[in-house]
């Protein structure tokens, strides 16, 4: 039963959530906890970031939908965060913002072999992932980089 109304909770969020501009990423119900506490991580569909003012303005009618749905019948908490960052770098932005982290790095060769090259992130250009191995500098072809993680500073 917890697992339908966890559906009947996203896709009611999801709805709501759609006409504010937003969609949902995630979302948990931690039940061991009094009151329980409905978890729900959003994202704007224009692609920005999320502001403290975003979950603010999504908050409430979530909350309206829920209440009206009759879906939960007992007190509960609403929380609605973005989901943070993800460990994949992307965009240049998340690229110049990680200037100097461990990251690890998947690499494909002639073979179409996977290879794992472990670093510190240098820079990207168009053409090549500059990273820093062991104090060396190690140039990787761009059309080589199948992705780039964020990795633990301890391997």
């Amino acid at each position: 039963m917890p697992n339908q109304i966890v559906k009947d909770l996203e896709r009611l969020a999801a709805d709501t959530a759609e006409e504010k501009g937003f969609e949902i990423v995630h979302l948990q119900l931690i039940t061991q906890t009094n009151p329980m506490t409905i978890q729900i991580h959003i994202r704007r569909t224009d692609g920005n970031d999320i502001s403290l003012d975003d979950c603010s303005k999504i908050t409430h009618p979530i909350a309206e939908a829920i209440e009206n749905s009759k879906l939960v019948n007992s007190a509960y908490i609403l929380e609605i965060s973005s989901p943070g960052l993800n460990d994949i770098l992307v965009t240049d932005k998340e690229f110049e913002t990680f200037k100097g982290f461990p990251i690890e790095v998947s690499t494909t060769n002639n073979s179409k072999s996977t290879v794992l090259h472990n670093g510190l992130l240098h820079t990207r250009s168009e053409d090549h992932l500059l990273i820093n191995v062991k104090g060396r500098m190690s140039k990787i072809p761009r059309e080589n980089v199948v992705q780039v993680r964020l990795a633990s500073p301890t391997g």
